[in-house]
């Protein structure tokens, strides 16, 4: 049997802790062969657009996203071949010069808000995972984060909760979820449920004999 490297899917709303998650399973796996996979680099390249279209992006829908270029990099990685990954820069709301390589692995975690809405992407993963954490925690998390991390103010933060990331995350993320084999409530402070994970995977990766 060709070996062939493990992929697991993290889905969950903005601030559900997805990305806390992700990290966690990496990290547990830190010195094996892993690698993470974020869907935010790979937005749309807008370079084509005037910059007052580009301001206009909608970063919650699914258009904004390269699915295609993400499944292609990924079949290359499941080849085991290295790929480049796209760097995005919100400064510009265009996707950068720059890419950074990446070299495969047995193991690829792919974290990102609408990472179980395409079809073609699901049929790539192993196992699926939802972070499921209630809306008024994540409007407080992404709250600290973008006033701390991104320099944002508490009205502008706001006002795109509730226009943008709340209608879209109730349209198309939220729905993901039923296409998820676990589902793991309040993100990374779930240690059990990571846990359980960890298990889940090491024993894909003893099947497989990567381990």
């Amino acid at each position: 049997m060709t070996r062939k490297p493990v992929v697991i899917g993290v889905a969950g709303g903005s601030g559900s802790g997805k990305t806390s998650v992700a990290k966690s399973i990496y990290e547990r796996f830190n010195g094996h062969s892993i690698l993470m996979l974020e869907q935010d680099y790979y937005y749309k390249d807008q370079a084509h657009l005037p910059f007052e279209e580009r301001l206009k992006t909608n970063y919650d829908h699914p258009l904004a996203f390269d699915n295609d270029l993400l499944i292609e990099h990924i079949h290359r990685l499941l080849q085991y071949e290295s790929i480049h990954k796209p760097v995005y820069d919100y400064t510009i709301h265009s996707r950068s010069e720059k890419v950074i390589e990446v070299e495969p692995k047995d193991v690829i975690i792919l974290e990102g808000i609408l990472v179980l809405e395409d079809e073609r992407l699901r049929n790539l993963m192993d196992i699926k995972l939802f972070v499921d954490t209630d809306a008024d925690v994540r409007i407080i998390r992404r709250l600290f984060r973008d006033i701390k991390e991104r320099g944002r103010s508490m009205e502008s933060v706001i006002d795109q909760y509730i226009n943008v990331v709340r209608p879209m995350h109730n349209q198309f993320v939220e729905p993901t979820k039923r296409y998820a084999d676990i589902i793991i409530p309040e993100g990374g402070q779930n240690h059990v449920a990571i846990d359980l994970m960890v298990t889940k995977i090491q024993t894909i990766l003893e099947q497989k004999s990567f381990l």
